[in-house]
């Protein structure tokens, strides 16, 4: 079969890398994909449209006979790449424009919860500055307060306010100064959910669904989960916070009721569903919901998926998910991200990557690309997160380190990381 998978990220990178593992698949596209794509080889080829030329990747699809697409990023959902080539009679994982608005607004999600009794954070809706600051200044509420505009904003548009002034600068660069511009038209302000966060991973066909195995992102762009936030700086997984007790409220309180409502509101979720949930003493909340996989914590949940990963991925598209393999490897899978200098904020791309040969070599240890090119037989940066670079091992210490020896081996000018992924695990 021939496979076409959207994006440009370390995400779509490893999902390239398990396409292409699948004997079932002969060509895999990646539109636009990155440098590390591109020097694949083999089964890969890059393909210069951007993953929001959504006519173009339709007649590309057609004319190069794709069998199955893969959404990786978030823009096409929310602009309707589901709906318009499913319009065309093409196959492709992925929710509708209408279910994609999970992820593409907080306040449709939020509301969603609210409707079907599903555990997320109280909160409130605001539309201008000035209701929002009222709010504020009046509101006897308890800090911090998390806000975020309501549209997509490349995990950046979160913020927590731990006072009034905090709360009030915030809304004002959101409504006033449009740092977000649009996405934030709406703005949720919701209460300060306490515990640990970790990540869910669902494919579904609209009624049943399967399930990764739960990882555990970073946030923050500083050791200590300190500094902004970024799009994701590493991840683990397994992770030990979601226990089987855990994992069984997450599908009976959250997943289960998400699909349920989505098909009695007539809107059916199919695709990747990503549940962001907060855990506080077994108690699992909604944090956010992501309409695709995530990333980083793509480039570890895939490495140990051992099933075919397109024969599961056909399920879903065919209504058939319930009657093929999900089989797991009884491993651990660890990922540092490698980022340019700066980020998430000002950074320079254009660095000369120099990578050593032994890295190729290393056992269990797999180098996926994000922002870099290949520009005259050179890598080069290309973003503001680099490389994602994943081991894995019989336990998270093993998968860690070896993660971390890559790692060391991997440099460019300005290249920065966290130096404590997954030390809270540990």
């Amino acid at each position: 079969m021939k496979v076409l998978i959207i994006g440009s990220g370390a995400r779509e990178h490893a999902l390239a890398w398990a396409a292409a593992k699948s004997e079932r698949v002969d060509i895999v596209f990646v539109s636009p994909g990155n440098g590390g794509t591109a020097l694949m080889g083999g089964k890969v080829r890059n393909v210069p449209l951007k993953a929001t030329a959504m006519n173009e990747l339709l007649a590309f699809a057609g004319d190069n006979n794709v069998d199955l697409t893969i959404v990786g990023s978030e823009q096409p959902l929310e602009l309707g790449i589901v709906d318009l080539f499913r319009g065309a009679g093409r196959q492709v994982v992925g929710p509708t424009q209408a279910a994609a608005r999970l992820e593409s607004s907080k306040v449709f999600s939020k509301e969603f919860m609210q409707r079907h009794g599903i555990p997320t954070a109280g909160y409130h809706v605001f539309r201008d500055a000035l209701s929002a600051n009222t709010h504020i200044e009046l509101s006897t509420t308890i800090y911090p307060q998390v806000i975020k505009a309501s549209g997509l904003c490349a995990g950046k548009g979160v913020f927590i306010a731990l006072d009034k002034k905090q709360a009030l600068t915030v809304n004002n660069a959101l409504f006033e100064d449009r740092i977000f511009g649009d996405a934030a038209d709406e703005v949720v302000i919701e209460d300060f959910l306490q515990g640990q966060e970790a990540s869910v991973f669902a494919l579904t066909d609209g009624t049943r669904y399967r399930l990764f195995l739960p990882a555990q992102d970073h946030k923050r762009i500083g050791n200590g989960d300190t500094g902004k936030n970024t799009g994701g700086m590493g991840a683990y997984a397994p992770a030990p916070l979601v226990t089987p007790e855990v994992l069984q409220k997450v599908e009976e309180r959250i997943i289960q009721p998400t699909l349920k409502g989505m098909r009695d509101e007539g809107y059916p979720y199919t695709g990747f569903l990503y549940v962001g949930l907060m855990i506080d003493q077994g108690e699992p909340s909604v944090v956010e919901y992501n309409a695709r996989l995530g990333d980083p914590e793509t480039q570890v949940v895939l490495p140990l998926l051992k099933s075919d990963f397109m024969v599961a991925l056909q399920a879903s598209v065919d209504g058939t998910l319930g009657e093929v393999p999900f089989e797991m490897y009884r491993k651990t899978a660890a990922t540092v991200v490698i980022a340019s200098g700066g980020y998430p904020d000002h950074y320079e791309t254009g660095r000369e990557i120099a990578i050593a040969d032994e890295v190729a070599e290393m056992e269990d240890c797999l180098v996926f690309h994000a922002g870099t090119a290949c520009d005259g037989g050179r890598l080069t940066t290309a973003g503001g997160r680099v490389f994602s670079v994943t081991a894995l091992g019989d336990t998270l210490r093993e998968s860690i380190d070896r993660a971390y020896r890559a790692v060391e081996k991997i440099g460019f000018d300005g290249a920065y990381y966290r130096t404590d992924i997954g030390a809270k695990a540990l």
